[in-house]
C-alpha cells in the first residue's frame, strides 16, 4: 500500500528485457515493493545508487510506457507504523489519461485529464485520484474526465511541471469508489439473476 506522496523523482537508466533500472537516493531491499510512476512494482536487484524493478505483461499493458526515461516518481510501500497522509493508493494502475488542457491560475495551474468512460464512475468530485503516483484531490468532473489544480509545491517537487497538452498518465482511481461501484454492480446483478429464475419457475406451471 501507498500514499501517493513522492518520496524523489529517479533517473531511469535503462529499460531492457522488461527490467527498469533507477538512480536514486532511496535504497530499497530486493524484494521490496516500490511505486514507479504510480505502478507497483518488486525490487529485483540492488546496486550503488540505482535498483532495478520488473515489469510484468499485465503491467506492461496498461501504464504509459512511453514515460518510462527520463525522471519518474517513486514511493517505497508503506511500513507499519509509517505515518498515513494522502490517501490509501495501491498502486495498480487503472488506465492511461492524457493531458487535455493546462491553465495557469493565481497561486496553482488547472490539468484537465480525460479518461475512458467506463472509469469516471470511480471519479468523484472532492475525492481522491492518483496521477503518476501523486495522491491529488478531483476539483471538477466533466462527461470525459476531470480537473485538478496543482499547487506551486507539488509543480515543482514532482513531474507535473514537464507535462504538457497530449501527455498521458497513469491514473488510479478512489480505491473507495470502486468498491461501492463493484458491490452494487454486484448486488443488481443477483437482483436480476433472482427475477430470471422466478420467471423460469412461473413459466413450468
Amino acid at each position: 500500500m501507498f500514499t501517493g506522496l513522492i518520496r524523489e523523482k529517479g533517473e531511469v537508466l535503462s529499460y531492457r528485457d522488461n527490467i527498469l533500472t533507477i538512480r536514486a537516493d532511496y535504497r530499497p531491499d530486493i524484494g521490496d515493493s516500490i511505486a514507479v510512476n504510480g505502478a507497483c512494482l518488486t525490487v529485483v536487484e540492488v546496486g550503488e545508487k540505482y535498483f532495478s524493478v520488473e515489469l510484468a505483461d499485465e503491467t506492461r499493458a496498461v501504464i504509459a510506457m512511453e514515460n518510462l526515461r527520463g525522471f519518474v516518481h517513486i514511493e517505497p510501500a508503506m511500513r507499519m507504523g509509517d505515518r498515513f497522509e494522502g490517501h490509501i493508493v495501491q498502486g495498480h494502475v487503472d488506465t492511461v489519461g492524457t493531458v487535455t488542457r493546462i491553465e495557469k491560475r493565481t497561486n496553482g495551474t488547472d490539468f484537465f485529464i480525460t479518461i475512458p468512460p467506463e472509469y469516471l464512475q470511480y471519479v468523484i468530485p472532492k475525492g481522491s485520484v492518483t496521477i503518476d503516483g501523486v495522491s491529488l484531490t478531483v476539483n471538477d468532473v466533466t462527461d470525459e474526465g476531470f480537473r485538478l489544480t496543482i499547487i506551486p509545491h507539488t509543480l515543482d517537487n514532482t513531474l507535473f511541471s514537464t507535462y504538457r497538452v497530449g501527455t498521458r498518465v497513469n491514473v488510479e482511481t478512489d480505491l473507495f469508489a470502486r468498491y461501492v461501484a463493484n458491490i452494487l454492480e454486484r448486488r443488481e446483478a443477483a437482483k436480476k439473476s433472482g427475477w430470471e429464475r422466478i420467471e423460469r419457475f412461473q413459466a413450468l406451471y
